[in-house]
């Protein structure tokens, strides 16, 4: 059996849950568990408002448009992120300008994002204009990296100094907290996902989260078709995003044990940290964590010198052994969809994407795994030494 990376937690009332939509027959877009897991995304976040989406995905894409992103336009983030970030401002017409990262907690650079829009940009019109191509800038998007939230002053500040919208992809944040505070009031709006690898899921799925009632209510009217009462009017163009009853259902099982499952992510976390703290001697390090962190994912980094061991070998001989891991995110500067889109890096991204190794973090991995997986990487890499 494999050891699998990160895999649902699928123990408690999502059976029952599940039944109910099948029985009642709503398995569709309408049905209880739609509102009951917008209302619980609005308890755990802070939130004032929630709407379900399909996807996280579709939630950006909502989110993008619902605040005024057009074609031509760009939209800040940082290159190191999944590539979804960067669609979501496609599907808008828009372009990604790319920024890179603090090596610190591997979100967006606060200092160079602030450089930037004062030495590369203009303000005129009542905008921002990037000045090498002309157009102007309609967000600012952070990414809260494996869980971990950035300096959402620091953020909030610049916003407001340049009058930018302040939008998150908060998509694996479930469970995480800055200063005590849940992340639902850190950004004019943000967006979590609950794909199947997050520590919360509805097998796929996403939520968007604010506190404006007007912004809040027009990004369900877009996330609805449009549609105007019960009949076949529509007022605009529109985007069937809706979240079903089903995976809404599972959702709600899920939230239910939200507290537990960001704990026992902290806690492999931990373990991890501690198992291979010796190997900082000979240049390994570990996934950052900033205070409040959902710490999502977990594993460690290859010293600079890969000649040690390789990040494919490492896990081609984890694999042998029944355990999974992975690479992770290749930076979005570096894939073709983006290679011409502006950038601002510093070389962070692009020293730290090739030598990450994810390991298994799932919730439900027991003691005896956890162990498994330490001894095995500790062999594969005195092996290599």
């Amino acid at each position: 059996m494999m050891i699998p990376l990160a895999v649902p937690n699928l123990m408690g009332r999502e059976k029952e849950y599940l039944n109910n939509c099948i029985d009642s027959t709503y398995v569709s877009s309408i049905g209880e568990y739609v509102t009951r897991l917008e209302e619980m995304t609005v308890n755990v976040t802070g939130g004032r408002y929630a709407v379900a989406t399909s996807s996280g995905t579709t939630g950006l894409h909502a989110m993008l448009t619902a605040i005024g992103v057009k074609e031509g336009e760009l939209v800040i983030i940082p290159t190191f992120t999944f590539i979804a970030s960067a669609n979501a401002i496609a599907h808008c017409g828009a372009i990604p300008w790319l920024m890179d990262i603090s090596a610190d907690h591997w979100c967006m650079d606060i200092d160079l994002l602030s450089l930037e829009l004062e030495r590369r940009c203009t303000i005129r019109n009542g905008g921002v204009f990037h000045d090498e191509t002309g157009r102007r800038v309609a967000a600012i998007m952070p990414v809260y990296t494996l869980g971990n939230i950035p300096d959402m002053e620091a953020f909030r500040s610049i916003a407001d100094k340049f009058h930018i919208p302040l939008a998150v992809d908060a998509a694996c944040a479930i469970g995480a907290t800055h200063h005590k505070e849940a992340i639902g009031n850190l950004a004019d709006v943000s967006v979590i996902s609950f794909n199947g690898n997050k520590t919360i899921t509805c097998g796929g799925g996403g939520m968007v989260v604010g506190r404006d009632e007007k912004l809040m209510n027009y990004i369900r009217h877009i996330t609805t078709t449009a549609r105007i009462g019960t009949e076949y009017d529509f007022d605009m163009i529109g985007f069937n995003y809706r979240m079903t009853n089903i995976q809404a259902a599972v959702g709600c099982a899920q939230m239910e044990r939200l507290q537990e499952f960001v704990h026992r992510k902290k806690e492999i976390r931990r373990f991890y940290a501690s198992a291979f703290d010796d190997l900082k001697n000979i240049g390994f390090s570990f996934f950052p964590k900033t205070a409040g962190s959902s710490c999502w994912l977990s594993g460690i980094v290859l010293p600079e010198d890969k000649g040690l061991v390789d990040v494919r070998k490492l896990s081609g001989k984890l694999k042998e052994n029944g355990i999974e891991s992975r690479t992770f995110w290749k930076p979005v500067h570096l894939q073709k969809p983006y290679r011409d889109s502006p950038c601002s890096l510093r070389g962070i991204a692009e020293n730290i994407w090739g030598r990450i190794v994810t390991l298994p973090c799932s919730s439900n991995i027991t003691e005896a795994e956890l162990e498994f997986v330490v001894e095995n990487v500790r062999d594969i890499i005195q092996s290599y030494c």
